[in-house]
């Protein structure tokens, strides 16, 4: 695997202001369930920094769970265009507030994917909070109520964001250069 720092063109959104957006997208969920239960549903891998960050921020009563849903693949660039769910909640969601935590909306056809297969086990509201959102790429209709930062369509690693699995844990979002970057290396 390459060096992150030989295929990083540009940091997008830096550590401190990541961290920032997270505390004001928790307070934003505080104020709208200040007298509800929560449920986090993180999506693996991906959005697991995201979630752990704002859950800390998040000071009403909440829980967490995951899915892992497959629609990309080490190396790939572009969404498969279909979701399969790779591991399911162990929670039972009829009834609940659930807010769905994904690091990133991209063509919108995974998370639509899971909305819709989450939608027919009645939860009692169900929500997306996204880390980031390329509205260039949207192919499918998402609603996002809880954002962190609209970008432009480029490849980007860090904080969640793999690149071929590394790197996820990087404090900011980095933009690869793709004149650079070998995925065969």
């Amino acid at each position: 695997m390459q060096d992150y720092k030989d295929v990083l063109s540009e940091i997008l959104i830096d550590a401190e202001s990541l961290q920032m957006r997270v505390k004001e997208l928790g307070a934003q969920i505080n104020a709208d369930y200040a007298s509800e239960d929560l449920l986090l549903i993180c999506i693996l891998r991906g959005g697991v920094p995201f979630m752990v960050d704002l859950s800390r921020s998040i000071t009403v009563p909440h829980m967490m769970d995951f899915m892992a849903v497959s629609s990309y693949g080490a190396g790939k660039r572009e969404s498969a265009g279909s979701a399969r769910v790779t591991l399911d909640l162990q929670t039972d969601i009829r009834g609940r507030n659930v807010l769905l935590v994904e690091d990133i909306v991209d063509s919108g056809h995974t998370i639509a994917a899971v909305l819709q297969m989450l939608e027919t086990r009645q939860p009692k509201t169900l929500k997306v909070c996204a880390l980031l959102d390329k509205p260039e790429r949207r192919e499918a209709q998402v609603d996002i109520h809880y954002l962190g930062f609209t970008i432009p369509n480029k490849f980007v690693f860090g904080y969640g964001l793999d690149l071929d699995e590394y790197y996820r844990n990087l404090p900011f979002v980095g933009v690869v250069d793709l004149e650079k970057y070998d995925p065969s290396f």
